[in-house]
């Protein structure tokens, strides 16, 4: 089994450095990781780009099987080649619904198919991948991009990238170490990768709004998939199988999920990110302990430098209104974002729209990987690492404010020494952390 390893630490760094230098925020500390560095960059042409994934998801979901294939139709000659997942049962679901893709995009060998703690190792070893797709649970996000890092791996990493500020930390390393890899690093926030969203926040950016004086975003939506408890699961398994409901594997759905609306908003602000955070949350109706131990629902408020704030809130409860939209509001106007609909931009009347988007959503995923595909190809890499720590450690900071009941500085979300990570990664006894009590809940 592979023991949880130490990640390493950032030295105190003030927002603004941390905003425009992460280098800096990060010099001098050492990649958490005994795998060697590998110049394993795949070479611009037409040959083979062969790809491995690392978390397969199961029967109920996990993006690793939807990322797979849409990376290996992300440009010609693109192959699935390894695979690998904690559970034999998720890699061989997602390996027989993959391969009636055809030979020509899927041709996983038995010998390139590994399971437990330790498969991700395994996948990097082999010669013959150039990338991977990281979609394991956020929990295990910053030893896998570490260890596909060192490996010279170009890598898709799923939202969110850690859990934790010292997984945000480790990250903010190991993306430094791959720009000097010339590794392509694409994130799985995916609205950046959409056009009509592009060319939304573009006219933002060019002035049709104005200056932004206030944005609000919200995801209320309703419950999610859980798998019941089985007699000869540990403690461990039971968790994994049920990753979304445990901060050390999730982050809880204010970083698993809302993280999307967050980077949308940091997005409008030019990626700058707020300086802190106040906020409420709770568990009100999934209580039960097959719910884990997370919140199910959360409003946070972020203030940024010049005062902007922004009112973020999101929810997951069955049985209540559904609201997937975000907000911007600027001196001469406003942007409406629907999620999955489309986004207008109207004067400060009601009923002033001067413009309206396509249809949102509906390509941001086949783009992300024909962009990442595409940089390979040209030797010119794509580097998404800043925005993509940043909106993690965001979201992180807003969860930190909710279970504690405190503000939280960006400098104390940063700098945290709250590790959520269990003392070894192996199946057996782990205990469910007590459900966050706010106002009695430390900062760490």
């Amino acid at each position: 089994m592979v023991n949880a390893r130490p990640q390493p630490d950032a030295p105190n760094a003030s927002r603004r450095e941390f905003l425009k230098s992460s280098a800096t925020a990060v010099a001098g500390a050492a990649l958490a990781t005994n795998l060697a560095a590998v110049a394993h960059v795949h070479a611009a042409g037409s040959d083979v780009i062969r790809v491995g994934l690392i978390g397969c998801g199961s029967r109920r979901g996990g993006r690793g099987r939807g990322a797979a294939s849409d990376c290996v139709h992300g440009g010609p000659n693109v192959k699935l080649v390894a695979m690998g997942d904690v559970f034999a049962d998720h890699l061989q679901y997602t390996r027989t619904y993959l391969s009636k893709l055809g030979r020509d995009k899927v041709d996983v060998a038995d010998d390139h198919c590994f399971v437990g703690f330790d498969a991700y190792e395994k996948v990097l070893n082999c010669k013959d991948v150039d990338l991977v797709i990281l979609a394991s649970p956020p929990g295990f996000r910053p030893l896998h991009i570490q260890a596909a890092v060192a490996a010279g791996k170009h890598i898709f990493a799923e939202k969110p990238v850690a859990v934790d500020a010292p997984g945000v930390r480790a990250v903010l390393q190991a993306c430094e170490e791959a720009k000097k890899k010339n590794l392509s690093l694409v994130s799985g926030l995916c609205w950046r990768y959409d056009t009509p969203m592009r060319e939304t926040m573009q006219r933002v950016h060019d002035g049709a709004i104005g200056e932004i004086v206030g944005l609000q975003c919200t995801y209320n939506t309703g419950g999610l998939w859980k798998v019941p408890r089985q007699p000869e699961w540990s403690d461990m398994e039971w968790q994994l199988r049920n990753w979304l409901y445990f901060t050390w594997l999730s982050g809880d759905h204010n970083v698993e999920q809302h993280i999307h609306s967050l980077d949308k908003m940091a997005w409008a602000m030019r990626d700058e990110y707020p300086v802190k955070a106040s906020g409420i949350g709770g568990r009100q109706v999934r209580t039960g302990p097959e719910y884990g131990h997370i919140f199910d629902h959360h409003s946070v408020v972020y203030e940024y430098a010049n005062g902007v704030k922004l009112f973020s809130a999101c929810r997951q409860q069955d049985g209540c209104a559904k609201d997937v939209s975000d907000q911007i509001v600027g001196s001469k106007g406003v942007c409406d974002i629907d999620t999955f609909k489309v986004a207008s931009i109207r004067g400060p009347k009601a009923g002033s729209t001067t413009w309206k988007s396509h249809k949102l959503g509906g390509e941001m995923y086949q783009n992300e990987h024909k962009e990442l595909i595409a940089s390979i190809r040209s030797g010119k890499p794509i580097h998404n690492g800043d925005y993509m720590t940043k909106s993690t450690l965001m979201a992180i900071m807003g969860r930190m404010a909710t279970y504690t009941g405190k503000i939280i500085t960006w400098e104390m979300a940063l700098h945290s020494k709250e590790d959520l990570r269990p003392p070894r990664y192996e199946f057996g006894p782990l205990a469910v952390a007590p459900v966050a009590m706010p106002g009695i809940t430390k900062f760490v």
